[in-house]
C-alpha cells in the first residue's frame, strides 16, 4: 500500500494506491486483483474488493467502482446515485461513507481533495483519457461548483516512460493535438518511440492549477508490486490483473 505525504495530512479522508499484494486471487492475478473485468475467479475479486472497502473504512456495498472507458466522462455520485452502473472514468462526490475507486494495470490512477467544496475524486487518466481532457473535465466540473477550489491531487503508480513504447501513429495522435506535446516523446529508433504519461499527466493538471504530488512508481518494472498490461501482452499471458486507488470521506 502506499500514499499520498500531502493527502494523508488531510483530516477527515482516507486514501489508498493498492499494490497487488495481500489479496485472496492466485496464479496471473495473485493476490490482490481488484478488476471485476478479469477473468479472475469472481469470488475472489469480490472478497478483495471487500479488503479494500475495510482499509477505506466503508461498507462493501459503498466502494463505488466506474465502467472505465478511456473516455472524458465525469459522473458526480449524489445521493442514491451510487447504485446505478457508472460508465466514465472519473468520480466526483462530497457524500460521507463512500469510497471513490479507480482500477489501473499501467494506466495513471489520480487521487484528489477540494479543501474548499469537500469533493474527493478518482481520476482514470490512460493515453486516450489524458488526450480527451479527462483532467480539464474533472477540475471544471469542482471548479463550475467552486470558483474558489483548491484542490490537491495524487498522481499514483504507472508505466514509466522507459517502457512506455509507441509507434510513430500514436505519437503522430499526440502532435496533431499540439505541436508541444513532442517534449513527451524521446526516440528509440526509427519506427519506436517511448512516451512519458507521467509527465503528460502531471502538466495536464498543472495546466489547471492544481497542487499535486506524485507516488512515482513504475508498474511495469515492478512486477511483485503492480500489475501490468503491457507486460502481460509481452509474456503473452493473456490477462492481467488490476490494482485499486481508492479515497473516502469518513
Amino acid at each position: 500500500m502506499f500514499y499520498s505525504k500531502k493527502l494523508k495530512k488531510i483530516k477527515g479522508i482516507q486514501h489508498c494506491f493498492f499494490s497487488r499484494k495481500g489479496g485472496y486471487s492466485t496464479g496471473l492475478y495473485k493476490y490482490l486483483n481488484c478488476g471485476r473485468g478479469s477473468k479472475d475467479n469472481k469470488n475472489n475479486i469480490k472478497k478483495n474488493l471487500s479488503l479494500v472497502s475495510r482499509k477505506m473504512k466503508v461498507k462493501s456495498k459503498n466502494l463505488i467502482l466506474m465502467h472505465q472507458t478511456h473516455s472524458n466522462k465525469v459522473f458526480e455520485i449524489k445521493k442514491n446515485d451510487f447504485k446505478r452502473k457508472i460508465y466514465a472514468d472519473a468520480m466526483l462526490t462530497k457524500n460521507k461513507g463512500l469510497a471513490l475507486g479507480v482500477v489501473t494495470a499501467d494506466c495513471v490512477p489520480i487521487l484528489l481533495y477540494d479543501k474548499k467544496s469537500k469533493f474527493i475524486g478518482c481520476i482514470h487518466a490512460g493515453w486516450k483519457g489524458a488526450i480527451s481532457n479527462i483532467i480539464k473535465n474533472t477540475i471544471s466540473r469542482i471548479n463550475k461548483i467552486e470558483p474558489n477550489s483548491k484542490i490537491y491531487a495524487s498522481i499514483g503508480p504507472c508505466i514509466g516512460k522507459k517502457n512506455y513504447e509507441v509507434d510513430n501513429d500514436f505519437f503522430d495522435k499526440f502532435i496533431l493535438k499540439s505541436p508541444k506535446n513532442k517534449k513527451y516523446f524521446t526516440k528509440k529508433n526509427k519506427t519506436k518511440k517511448l512516451f512519458n504519461l507521467r509527465l503528460f499527466v502531471a502538466d495536464k493538471l498543472a495546466e489547471q492549477k492544481v497542487r499535486f504530488d506524485h507516488v512515482n512508481y513504475d508498474t511495469f518494472d515492478e512486477k511483485n508490486k503492480f500489475f501490468s498490461y503491457r507486460r502481460s501482452k509481452i509474456l503473452n499471458q493473456g490477462d492481467y490483473g488490476r490494482c485499486i486507488s481508492a479515497i473516502s470521506l469518513v
